[in-house]
């Protein structure tokens, strides 16, 4: 598993859905991953430190968790299947046992950040989404990565 963190939020160019850029903490792996508004409005919220007085969903969940002794131990993104990206999330339980819970990318990746959680990426799915692509969109994806900016994000993006 390759941990990676989030780069940041974009708009995709043509649909306009919203893409999470996750990039490799220690290696120049690269994973975009379409993703829900909601989903990336919640992304977006805390990335920008914006609170509101009462908990919403993510927030909510975390708190679930913590009041039940528990703590998430990280994220995995684990398996890409008719491209569609499964995760999980662990869980760490007051007994010391580990519980691996379903979730989507985007959902687990919202508690990750909310938890300082570390967010895993399986070797095997970075490989599926390279595999189709040649080496000049691969390098082509790595420069667009590399060259933007926080006020890239920020302009794209629009909830």
């Amino acid at each position: 598993m390759i941990e990676m963190e989030v780069q940041g939020l974009t708009l995709d160019p043509i649909s306009n859905v919203p893409i999470v850029v996750l990039k490799g903490k220690e290696t120049d792996d690269i994973l975009t991953i379409w993703i829900g508004v909601f989903e990336a409005n919640s992304i977006a919220m805390k990335l920008e430190c914006v609170t509101y007085p009462r908990p919403l969903t993510y927030e909510l969940m975390v708190s679930i968790i913590e009041n039940l002794s528990s703590y998430v131990e990280n994220i995995k993104i684990h398996s890409l299947i008719d491209n569609t990206y499964y995760a999980s999330i662990s869980l760490k339980l007051p007994d010391g046992k580990s519980v691996e819970v379903d979730a989507r990318p985007s959902d687990a990746i919202n508690i990750a950040l909310r938890t300082n959680s570390p967010i895993l990426v399986s070797k095997e799915v970075l490989n599926k989404t390279t595999e189709d692509k040649t080496e000049e969109e691969l390098e082509d994806l790595k420069e667009w990565i590399n060259s933007l900016k926080p006020e890239d994000f920020e302009k794209n993006i629009e909830f």
